[in-house]
């Protein structure tokens, strides 16, 4: 009696067990929702619309995860699955340059001047924490390059953070604080410093480091100088050349310009100058006429910028 017992309870038991393992374990589905991507805040009008160059904007994105939900502590269970409409790239894309022309940037106006802006989508994405409610955080790497392709403006970051209170079901307040937080992204770029390249400044000393690249885009190439070259006797031959002591611009060689009394107004056309290197440049004027000793006078350049003149006379002695 007691062996059929024992027989009975092991059946049982085993028959338990069976069941139990012949189960399938259904995961419980996460809940699924939509961050409605939107620019929320605009730029002020017009600021911007008397620029001389126009920009060419390139974004990337560069963000090491492409989910839009970061952080989440509610129940396991209601974790949700974030996606966004429509995707980053575009949305950051499109809106960047009507936030640009808002304010009055010219995008791609001309290949050959245009400035070139890079946008690198580093963060996008949104959080949850319990008693604290959801939060954006936006993070955008700003460069900007010239026409030749020379970094001008280095890599300097643009963040914006917003949070909003609510609890872990209420998605629609994580398309708010992501939205709010692009938007102060936006505001945290120094368009003011971006609008510093794309104007050229009244005199050369306001942009001190902008470089002489024959393209007439700078002060300098737009300061008239006035050059007056006198001699006794007159008719004597002037020739010009460039003295540098900088690496920045190079010597050149003797070029003759006219006979004394010599007289002109022009620009200054030389590679590589700048404001700040001006003063290791000077202008070397040559005074020669046949029967008489050749006679030389150097005019620092950062002075010739700034009193806008180079004039001289030359007393020639005749040769015994």
């Amino acid at each position: 009696m007691k062996k059929n017992y024992f027989i009975f309870f092991t059946i049982l038991i085993l028959s338990l067990c069976s069941c139990g393992t012949s189960k399938k374990y259904v995961p419980i589905s996460q809940p699924k929702g939509t961050v409605n991507l939107s620019l929320v805040e605009l730029p002020p009008s017009n600021k911007y619309v008397s620029l001389d160059y126009g920009i060419r904007l390139n974004v990337s994105d560069k963000r090491a995860s492409k989910n839009m939900l970061k952080q989440f502590d509610g129940l396991i269970t209601e974790k949700p699955q974030l996606t966004t409409n429509p995707d980053v790239l575009s949305f950051v894309s499109e809106s960047s340059r009507q936030y640009m022309r808002t304010m009055g940037f010219k995008l791609n106006i001309d290949e050959s001047t245009d400035y070139n802006m890079t946008i690198n989508i580093q963060e996008f994405n949104v959080s949850y924490l319990s008693g604290v409610g959801w939060t954006g955080t936006v993070q955008l790497n700003i460069e900007i390059y010239d026409r030749n392709r020379t970094l001008v403006y280095p890599n300097v970051v643009a963040t914006g953070r917003s949070g909003i209170a609510g609890t872990s079901k209420e998605k629609e307040k994580a398309t708010t604080a992501v939205n709010k937080a692009y938007a102060s992204a936006l505001a945290d770029i120094d368009w003011d410093r971006i609008a510093y390249f794309l104007k050229k400044s009244d005199t050369p000393n306001l942009e001190a480091n902008k470089r002489v690249e024959g393209q007439g885009d700078t002060s300098l190439e737009s300061t008239i100088i006035r050059w007056y070259v006198d001699s006794t006797p007159k008719g004597a031959d002037v020739s010009t050349r460039v003295v540098s002591s900088t690496p920045d611009v190079k010597n050149t060689n003797q070029n003759y310009v006219g006979t004394t009394p010599y007289e002109t107004t022009e620009a200054f056309d030389i590679r590589g100058l700048t404001f700040n290197n001006s003063g290791d440049v000077q202008i070397e004027v040559t005074c020669e006429k046949a029967g008489y000793i050749t006679q030389k006078k150097r005019f620092n350049l950062r002075q010739a910028i700034e009193q806008k003149e180079i004039s001289t006379k030359f007393n020639l002695i005749k040769e015994e």
